[in-house]
């Protein structure tokens, strides 16, 4: 494993120097949705945007989505987090990613994780930032799951769980999905 470089968690938004430009941070979170094939496409498209840096927790299970290759940011797992804290003086990862990160984008937020987040579990890196982030910060989630997990009744108290901790839902499409089902 290459050495971790942890994100500098730099001047807060709205204290930047006027003779630094300081650079807008989001932490992209990809979850085990079969839309996890778009996080190359996604982050390439963040990187166009000027004066943007962008970072990336990952699920285990999102993994099998995407090749880690193709992914040209700092990418962050599970085992970053426990790889580098040792002692009680060591920065813990998920807390120095919620202290970097000016806005937050869970993409794709699959059934699973979308139902610990709403529950308060946080028993992995990626749900560690989203149960410690600062809700004075936007944090978008893009719902991603097949349409019949979609349409069941849990969905939507779950979806309005997050929307009630301040979060923002970038709400599903229609289109034919990757099983060959058409819906949401």
């Amino acid at each position: 494993m290459e050495p971790i470089s942890l994100p500098d968690p730099g001047i807060p938004a709205g204290n930047s120097s006027s003779v630094a430009q300081e650079k807008f941070h989001v932490l992209v979170g990809v979850t085990g949705s079969v839309a996890a094939l778009k996080l190359p496409l996604l982050v390439a498209e963040l990187l166009k945007i000027p004066g943007l840096e962008v970072q990336v927790v990952t699920t285990e299970r999102a993994k099998h989505f995407y090749n880690a290759q193709e992914i040209p940011v700092t990418l962050y797992g599970d085992e970053e987090e426990w790889q580098l804290w040792k002692g009680r003086s060591d920065p813990v990862l998920h807390i120095e990613l919620r202290r970097w990160a000016d806005l937050m984008v869970v993409a794709p937020l699959d059934a699973n994780t979308l139902a610990k987040v709403a529950n308060g579990i946080c028993d992995n890196l990626l749900t560690c930032v989203i149960r410690a982030w600062d809700l004075s910060k936007p944090l978008l989630f893009c719902p991603a799951m097949n349409t019949a997990m979609w349409e069941h009744p849990i969905t939507a108290r779950q979806v309005e769980q997050l929307k009630g901790f301040g979060y923002t839902e970038i709400p599903c499409v229609v289109k034919k999905l990757v099983c060959g089902d058409e819906g949401q």
